[in-house]
């Protein structure tokens, strides 16, 4: 792919290209969503609710056994002969170097969110631990340390890296046109994937990224708006929140307006320099000791437990935690899945299938341990060792317990600019992505030297912002949270069966060729 500096050469402005009933579709979905839920909060929060339990409960054994049949047929594909199959030309290098890939697709694929569950998740697990081990415990500690390792690990990259493989099968293996879920989907669709068959899937596939990447602007926003207010002494407000949406989403219509090598390459790239300079501050200036045997301990644990993390006994054993997080993880994963596996495929010229399964499942995996061994290790020092309230302030306020283990550092609250800057750059990067895979789904036809036109990333850029807004403003945090985690499993239904069916035309693909 040649470097994309010329954007009236490399950008699809001519308004024929846009696929405009499945945009107007989308749009008019999350906007009436929307608008329910902001002008009737109470109803709305009460049906939240409502449907989470029942959607967990009735579908969960769905989710559980569709994140096992996932991890074991990626690696069954990563260890066949179908792992060399070139993305591209053959003999054609990679478009961009194993770190520079290796940082787009982590950015891509996590977000603020994980600096967030990665400090504190172990909090919720061990105050409320799985198998009904008793609360604040020895036993409870361990799997705290571990679960959340699992929840960012192998099964959920493996989501990725599955919908991953299928876009660029069809992308370029097969040549379809666009890397659309509707042109994943041809070998089953056939024709219909030009009729309003093919417009459903594509329709379904963006208001279910709209809808899960609410989930992560609406946890990342207010502990971007906690850090920078007690940085600088503000008092909160619902005023500031929105004000850091727009803050976010301004930046992200920037960012995507250059399109992938100047904005999402080059944010990618200060991702990583920030986020190991503060796992390295953490590490270094914290006890380096202590967070090191903490974490191999976290790491034999869960390698021990992972078959009964992954669900194996539910529901007879550990139903109400597989429920309320596990599945909540998996539906999470599974609804941002395609988009993240069209970002990766539109990057990945030049890889085999090979390398990108396991790209996508190590870098993955081994940079969320990192977080959650650094971040959430440390916090439990902090709580356990030297007498630090995380867990009092937790209670009263999650983002507030973050920015409390981030200040407890040696630098004090000068280390919240760093935090900041990461925290707005993870959250550009991830949703820039998601806008720019937006404009994509809704071009009908675009060469792998183009971008979307820039007036389609940037208008996408606009509407993620809109959704988290009317989440925001139903009630209190575990409101919120319980808002958005529902957001992601109602999203994930028709998502994952479109991944099935995705899953079910790329094998129907490779064996034809064979």
């Amino acid at each position: 792919f040649p470097l994309m500096t010329n954007d009236a050469n490399n950008s699809l402005k001519q308004s024929e290209s846009v696929d405009w009933h499945t945009l107007l579709i989308s749009i008019s979905v999350i906007l009436l969503l929307s608008a329910l839920l902001f002008l009737f909060p109470e109803r709305g929060n009460k049906g939240i609710e409502i449907a989470f339990q029942f959607l967990t409960q009735r579908l969960g054994w769905l989710y559980i056994g569709f994140g096992i049949v996932t991890i074991l047929f990626l690696i069954g594909l990563a260890l066949s002969p179908y792992r060399n199959i070139q993305l591209g030309p053959r003999g054609e290098p990679p478009r961009y170097s194993g770190l520079t890939w290796a940082g787009m697709l982590f950015s891509t694929g996590i977000g603020t969110a994980l600096l967030y569950w990665g400090t504190i998740e172990w909090i919720d697990y061990y105050l409320t631990p799985p198998f009904d081990i008793e609360p604040k415990s020895t036993e409870a500690h361990q799997w705290a340390m571990s679960y959340g390792m699992f929840h960012w690990g192998l099964i959920g990259w493996g989501f990725y890296a599955l919908s991953a493989v299928c876009f660029s099968h069809a992308y370029y293996v097969r040549k379809e046109s666009s890397p659309s879920l509707a042109n994943a989907c041809a070998p089953i669709l056939k024709t219909a994937v030009y009729r309003w068959p093919g417009r459903l899937v594509n329709a379904i596939f963006m208001i279910g990224l709209i809808g899960s990447a609410s989930t992560g602007l609406g946890l990342t926003t207010p502990l971007i708006t906690e850090s920078f207010k007690t940085f600088f002494g503000l008092e909160p407000s619902f005023g500031f929140t929105i004000g850091s949406i727009v803050l976010i989403i301004t930046l992200i219509a920037l960012s995507v307006s250059f399109g992938l090598d100047r904005g999402i390459k080059r944010l990618s790239n200060c991702n990583l320099i920030l986020m190991f300079a503060i796992l390295g501050v953490v590490y270094f200036s914290g006890p380096t000791l202590a967070i090191t045997k903490q974490g191999f301990e976290s790491i034999t644990f869960m390698v021990r437990q992972f078959p009964a993390m992954s669900g194996i006994y539910y529901p007879g054993e550990n139903g109400a935690f597989t429920e309320s997080w596990t599945i909540f993880y998996w539906a999470w994963w599974i609804a941002f899945g395609p988009f993240v596996g069209m970002f990766i495929s539109k990057i990945s010229g030049g890889r085999t299938l090979g390398q990108l399964i396991w790209g996508v499942l190590g870098y993955g995996t081994l940079g969320c341990m990192l977080c959650f061994i650094i971040f959430g290790g440390y916090a439990s020092i902090l709580e356990h060792q030297q007498g630090v309230e995380i867990i009092k302030t937790f209670n009263e306020n999650r983002h507030a317990a973050v920015v409390l283990v981030m200040t407890s550092l040696p630098l004090g609250q000068w280390i919240l600019p760093l935090f900041f800057l990461l925290c707005i750059s993870f959250a550009a990067t991830t949703y820039d992505s998601a806008s720019y895979t937006l404009a994509l789904a809704a071009t009908r036809s675009i060469r792998q030297n183009q971008d979307p036109a820039r007036w389609h990333r940037v208008l996408w850029a606009i509407t993620l912002g809109i959704l988290p807004l009317s989440i925001l403003s139903i009630g209190g945090q575990s409101q919120v949270l319980v808002g958005l985690q529902t957001i992601s499993v109602v999203v994930s239904v028709p998502m994952l069966m479109i991944s099935i069916l995705m899953t079910a035309s790329f094998i129907k693909s490779l064996t034809e060729r064979k």
